[in-house]
């Protein structure tokens, strides 16, 4: 059976609704409960591991690190790996990973979504569906998926008028 890690970092994807306060926020991951949860994958074992629950927004190079860290920790594995991240630093977070760890030997795929999982109009599953794929038949180097586009780090860019992500 083949194995795939998804880094959860929080991000737009994996935001929740909160009655009480009357806003949406990152508390806790949303991959096994809102995208995994509506996937057939009987050939594919998927460890799910939370490394921190914040919009993209909120993150520096410490967060960064992080995400570049547990990377280079589950290289030797052998396995793909997505990160689900906030839309508005992604590329920043994927040119960092590709400048500070660029011998990566997996796949390493960045994508999130522009309205949260829980959304029935959201991009979430879509964009996960798309990266889960990607991972499985690129060659090891650093990608962005998102909306029906494979992108190669570190030539790729947020377009805010399109909302969505295009070539530099």
């Amino acid at each position: 059976m083949k194995k795939l890690f998804v880094l959860a970092t929080g991000g737009t994807i994996e935001k929740t609704y909160n009655e009480q306060g009357g806003y949406i926020e990152n508390k806790v991951s949303l991959v096994k409960p809102r995208l995994l949860k509506h996937l057939r994958l009987p050939h594919l074992e998927v460890d799910v591991i939370k490394v921190m629950s914040k919009d993209s927004l909120d993150m520096n190079d410490v967060d960064r690190e992080k995400i570049r860290s547990k990377i280079e920790s589950l290289n030797h594995f052998g396995s793909p790996i997505i990160v689900i991240h906030g839309t508005d630093t992604m590329e920043v977070s994927a040119k960092y990973c590709f400048e500070m760890y660029p011998e990566v030997d997996v796949p390493v795929v960045f994508t999130g979504a522009m309205k949260p999982a829980g959304f029935s109009d959201s991009d979430a599953i879509q964009n996960f569906t798309e990266a889960l794929y990607a991972s499985q038949i690129v060659s090891k180097g650093y990608y962005i998926s998102f909306h029906g586009q494979l992108f190669n780090v570190p030539n790729v860019r947020k377009n805010k008028e399109l909302g969505t992500f295009e070539i530099l």
